[in-house]
Protein backbone atom coordinates (compact mmCIF):
# COMPACT_ATOMS: atom_id res chain seq x y z
CA UNK A 1 0.00 0.00 0.00
CA UNK A 2 1.08 3.44 -0.70
CA UNK A 3 0.99 5.61 2.36
CA UNK A 4 1.23 8.72 0.81
CA UNK A 5 -2.41 10.68 0.70
CA UNK A 6 -4.11 8.02 2.97
CA UNK A 7 -5.78 8.59 5.76
CA UNK A 8 -4.59 6.99 8.79
CA UNK A 9 -6.11 6.24 12.34
CA UNK A 10 -3.58 5.63 15.49
CA UNK A 11 -4.88 4.68 18.48
CA UNK A 12 -3.04 5.62 21.40
CA UNK A 13 -1.43 8.31 19.48
CA UNK A 14 -0.53 11.08 21.83
CA UNK A 15 2.99 9.54 23.15
CA UNK A 16 4.78 6.26 23.32
CA UNK A 17 4.49 3.60 20.32
CA UNK A 18 1.63 4.81 19.04
CA UNK A 19 3.11 8.69 18.79
CA UNK A 20 6.08 7.68 17.15
CA UNK A 21 4.07 5.84 14.59
CA UNK A 22 2.20 8.64 14.28
CA UNK A 23 5.09 10.76 13.27
CA UNK A 24 6.39 8.44 10.45
CA UNK A 25 3.04 7.77 9.06
CA UNK A 26 2.55 11.59 8.92
CA UNK A 27 6.25 11.87 7.01
CA UNK A 28 5.43 9.34 4.79
CA UNK A 29 2.31 11.74 3.45
CA UNK A 30 -0.31 10.19 5.58
CA UNK A 31 -3.58 12.13 6.88
CA UNK A 32 -3.08 11.35 10.36
CA UNK A 33 -6.00 11.20 13.25
CA UNK A 34 -4.33 10.94 16.98
CA UNK A 35 -7.34 8.97 19.15
CA UNK A 36 -5.95 9.60 22.79
CA UNK A 37 -7.39 10.48 26.01
CA UNK A 38 -4.56 12.57 26.36
CA UNK A 39 -5.57 16.02 25.06
CA UNK A 40 -2.62 18.09 26.05
CA UNK A 41 -0.22 15.63 25.00
CA UNK A 42 -2.56 14.95 21.63
CA UNK A 43 -3.20 18.29 20.65
CA UNK A 44 0.50 19.41 20.76
CA UNK A 45 1.75 15.88 18.57
CA UNK A 46 -1.55 16.62 15.87
CA UNK A 47 -0.38 20.57 15.58
CA UNK A 48 3.48 19.35 15.44
CA UNK A 49 2.40 16.50 11.99
CA UNK A 50 -0.32 18.53 10.86
CA UNK A 51 -2.66 16.21 12.04
CA UNK A 52 -6.33 15.98 13.81
CA UNK A 53 -6.32 14.73 17.43
CA UNK A 54 -9.84 12.88 18.55
CA UNK A 55 -10.37 12.55 22.34
CA UNK A 56 -11.11 8.90 22.38
CA UNK A 57 -12.05 6.29 24.66
CA UNK A 58 -11.91 2.56 23.02
CA UNK A 59 -13.70 0.76 25.64
CA UNK A 60 -16.76 3.58 24.63
CA UNK A 61 -19.15 2.61 21.28
CA UNK A 62 -20.24 6.48 21.64
CA UNK A 63 -16.49 7.71 21.81
CA UNK A 64 -14.85 5.77 19.04
CA UNK A 65 -17.85 6.80 16.59
CA UNK A 66 -17.29 9.81 17.51
CA UNK A 67 -13.75 9.92 16.87
CA UNK A 68 -14.29 8.16 13.40
CA UNK A 69 -16.97 10.67 12.63
CA UNK A 70 -14.42 13.64 13.11
CA UNK A 71 -11.27 11.81 11.82
CA UNK A 72 -13.25 10.92 8.19
CA UNK A 73 -14.81 14.45 7.92
CA UNK A 74 -11.40 16.00 8.16
CA UNK A 75 -9.23 13.28 6.07
CA UNK A 76 -11.95 11.16 4.62
CA UNK A 77 -12.19 7.33 5.37
CA UNK A 78 -8.96 5.91 6.98
CA UNK A 79 -7.23 2.71 4.76
CA UNK A 80 -4.91 2.10 8.00
CA UNK A 81 -5.36 1.65 11.45
CA UNK A 82 -2.74 1.54 14.15
CA UNK A 83 -4.04 0.26 17.63
CA UNK A 84 -1.93 1.72 20.20
CA UNK A 85 -3.55 2.25 22.66
CA UNK A 86 -3.65 -0.27 25.88
CA UNK A 87 -2.40 -0.37 29.59
CA UNK A 88 -1.41 -2.42 32.09
CA UNK A 89 -0.94 -3.52 36.25
CA UNK A 90 1.07 -5.79 38.20
CA UNK A 91 -1.42 -7.80 40.77
CA UNK A 92 -0.60 -11.88 41.50
CA UNK A 93 -3.63 -13.98 41.03
CA UNK A 94 -3.49 -15.11 44.95
CA UNK A 95 -1.15 -13.66 47.79
CA UNK A 96 -0.50 -13.86 51.05
CA UNK A 97 0.27 -10.28 53.12
CA UNK A 98 4.12 -10.02 54.37
CA UNK A 99 1.86 -7.94 57.09
CA UNK A 100 -0.17 -9.97 58.61
CA UNK A 101 -1.07 -12.76 56.43
CA UNK A 102 -4.30 -12.28 54.84
CA UNK A 103 -5.26 -13.74 51.75
CA UNK A 104 -6.20 -11.97 48.80
CA UNK A 105 -7.31 -12.53 45.05
CA UNK A 106 -6.96 -10.38 42.01
CA UNK A 107 -9.89 -7.89 41.81
CA UNK A 108 -12.09 -8.99 38.91
CA UNK A 109 -12.84 -5.83 38.14
CA UNK A 110 -9.17 -4.60 37.90
CA UNK A 111 -8.71 -7.62 35.66
CA UNK A 112 -12.09 -6.32 33.57
CA UNK A 113 -10.31 -3.51 32.91
CA UNK A 114 -7.73 -4.76 31.28
CA UNK A 115 -9.71 -6.94 29.15
CA UNK A 116 -11.68 -4.03 28.02
CA UNK A 117 -8.78 -1.68 27.37
CA UNK A 118 -6.39 -3.74 25.05
CA UNK A 119 -8.42 -6.66 23.78
CA UNK A 120 -12.32 -5.39 23.39
CA UNK A 121 -10.62 -1.99 22.76
CA UNK A 122 -8.61 -2.71 20.16
CA UNK A 123 -11.35 -5.05 18.35
CA UNK A 124 -14.32 -2.72 18.78
CA UNK A 125 -11.45 -0.49 16.23
CA UNK A 126 -10.54 -3.08 14.32
CA UNK A 127 -14.44 -3.39 13.38
CA UNK A 128 -15.35 0.10 13.01
CA UNK A 129 -13.05 0.80 11.36
CA UNK A 130 -13.09 -2.26 8.90
CA UNK A 131 -16.49 -1.62 8.04
CA UNK A 132 -15.76 1.76 6.90
CA UNK A 133 -13.22 0.54 5.05
CA UNK A 134 -15.78 -1.59 2.71
CA UNK A 135 -16.84 1.14 1.50
CA UNK A 136 -13.44 2.39 -0.12
CA UNK A 137 -12.63 1.63 -3.60
CA UNK A 138 -10.54 -1.24 -4.15
CA UNK A 139 -7.21 -0.03 -4.88
CA UNK A 140 -3.82 -2.23 -6.45
CA UNK A 141 -4.42 -6.53 -6.01
CA UNK A 142 -8.08 -5.24 -4.45
CA UNK A 143 -6.74 -3.51 -1.43
CA UNK A 144 -8.82 -1.78 0.50
CA UNK A 145 -7.16 -0.80 3.63
CA UNK A 146 -4.54 -2.21 6.29
CA UNK A 147 -4.51 -3.09 10.23
CA UNK A 148 -1.81 -3.36 12.51
CA UNK A 149 -2.32 -3.84 16.15
CA UNK A 150 0.27 -3.97 19.02
CA UNK A 151 0.21 -7.07 21.64
CA UNK A 152 3.40 -7.76 23.57
CA UNK A 153 5.83 -10.42 24.64
CA UNK A 154 3.95 -10.88 27.81
CA UNK A 155 1.44 -12.85 25.14
CA UNK A 156 3.71 -15.78 25.45
CA UNK A 157 5.62 -15.58 27.64
CA UNK A 158 3.95 -13.11 31.16
CA UNK A 159 5.67 -12.51 34.14
CA UNK A 160 4.17 -12.97 37.60
CA UNK A 161 1.72 -10.38 38.14
CA UNK A 162 0.92 -10.47 34.77
CA UNK A 163 -2.22 -12.56 34.09
CA UNK A 164 -4.90 -9.98 32.51
CA UNK A 165 -1.99 -7.93 30.86
CA UNK A 166 -1.17 -11.21 29.31
CA UNK A 167 -4.57 -12.71 28.77
CA UNK A 168 -5.38 -9.32 26.88
CA UNK A 169 -2.15 -9.26 24.66
CA UNK A 170 -2.85 -12.99 23.95
CA UNK A 171 -6.40 -12.67 23.09
CA UNK A 172 -4.69 -9.96 20.53
CA UNK A 173 -2.20 -12.36 18.78
CA UNK A 174 -4.87 -15.18 19.18
CA UNK A 175 -7.89 -12.91 16.83
CA UNK A 176 -5.41 -11.93 14.22
CA UNK A 177 -5.40 -14.83 11.85
CA UNK A 178 -9.31 -15.26 12.21
CA UNK A 179 -9.80 -11.64 11.67
CA UNK A 180 -7.32 -11.50 8.55
CA UNK A 181 -9.68 -14.41 7.50
CA UNK A 182 -13.21 -12.74 7.80
CA UNK A 183 -11.52 -9.79 5.79
CA UNK A 184 -10.01 -11.87 3.01
CA UNK A 185 -12.65 -11.46 0.44
CA UNK A 186 -12.51 -7.60 1.29
CA UNK A 187 -8.97 -6.73 0.58
CA UNK A 188 -8.35 -5.58 4.53
CA UNK A 189 -5.30 -6.74 5.81
CA UNK A 190 -4.30 -6.91 9.58
CA UNK A 191 -0.57 -8.06 11.37
CA UNK A 192 0.18 -7.89 15.12
CA UNK A 193 3.04 -6.41 16.29
CA UNK A 194 4.25 -7.95 20.01
CA UNK A 195 7.11 -5.36 21.60
CA UNK A 196 9.45 -6.12 24.08
CA UNK A 197 11.00 -3.44 26.29
CA UNK A 198 10.60 -0.29 24.99
CA UNK A 199 11.78 2.95 26.29
CA UNK A 200 8.44 4.61 26.20
CA UNK A 201 6.67 7.54 28.69
CA UNK A 202 5.25 5.07 31.05
CA UNK A 203 9.01 2.82 31.34
CA UNK A 204 10.58 6.47 31.55
CA UNK A 205 8.88 6.59 35.20
CA UNK A 206 11.72 3.74 36.79
CA UNK A 207 14.46 4.65 38.24
CA UNK A 208 17.55 4.59 36.28
CA UNK A 209 19.17 1.22 37.87
CA UNK A 210 15.67 -0.25 37.00
CA UNK A 211 15.91 0.93 32.95
CA UNK A 212 19.58 -0.49 33.41
CA UNK A 213 19.00 -3.33 34.42
CA UNK A 214 15.80 -4.09 31.98
CA UNK A 215 18.46 -2.89 29.06
CA UNK A 216 20.49 -5.20 29.93
CA UNK A 217 18.74 -7.97 30.03
CA UNK A 218 17.97 -8.20 26.12
CA UNK A 219 20.45 -10.45 24.43
CA UNK A 220 21.06 -8.46 21.34
CA UNK A 221 21.28 -5.23 20.95
CA UNK A 222 21.56 -4.49 25.01
CA UNK A 223 19.49 -1.38 24.69
CA UNK A 224 15.75 -0.79 24.71
CA UNK A 225 13.59 -0.76 22.02
CA UNK A 226 13.40 2.68 20.43
CA UNK A 227 9.86 3.50 19.54
CA UNK A 228 10.57 4.50 15.99
CA UNK A 229 11.81 1.03 15.60
CA UNK A 230 8.25 -0.08 16.32
CA UNK A 231 6.75 2.31 13.89
CA UNK A 232 9.67 0.92 11.02
CA UNK A 233 8.08 -2.30 11.50
CA UNK A 234 4.16 -0.75 10.91
CA UNK A 235 5.20 0.80 8.14
CA UNK A 236 6.86 -2.13 6.73
CA UNK A 237 3.56 -4.16 7.30
CA UNK A 238 1.41 -1.39 6.10
CA UNK A 239 3.22 -1.14 2.58
CA UNK A 240 4.18 -4.93 2.10
CA UNK A 241 0.84 -6.03 0.57
CA UNK A 242 1.71 -9.75 0.83
CA UNK A 243 2.16 -8.91 4.49
CA UNK A 244 -0.89 -10.56 6.53
CA UNK A 245 -2.31 -12.11 9.30
CA UNK A 246 0.77 -12.48 11.05
CA UNK A 247 2.02 -11.68 14.81
CA UNK A 248 5.92 -10.72 14.98
CA UNK A 249 7.86 -10.42 17.90
CA UNK A 250 9.79 -7.34 18.27
CA UNK A 251 12.01 -8.35 20.93
CA UNK A 252 15.76 -8.09 20.58
CA UNK A 253 15.26 -11.67 21.35
CA UNK A 254 14.09 -11.62 25.15
CA UNK A 255 12.57 -14.33 26.50
CA UNK A 256 10.90 -12.80 29.38
CA UNK A 257 11.98 -14.25 33.01
CA UNK A 258 9.20 -15.45 35.60
CA UNK A 259 9.69 -12.16 37.77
Amino acid sequence: MEISGCAAVVTGGASGLGEATARALAAKGAKVALFDLNRDKGEAVAADIGGLFCAVDVTSDDSVDAGLVAARAAHGQERILINCAGTGNAIKTASRSREDGSIRHYPLDSFNRIIQINLVGTFRCIAKSAAGMLRLEPGEDGERGAIVNTASVAAEDGQAGQAAYAASKGGVVGMTLPIARDLMGEGIRINTILPGIFDTPLLAQSPQHVRDALAASVPFPKRLGLPAEYALLALMMIENGYFNGEDVRLDGAIRMAPR
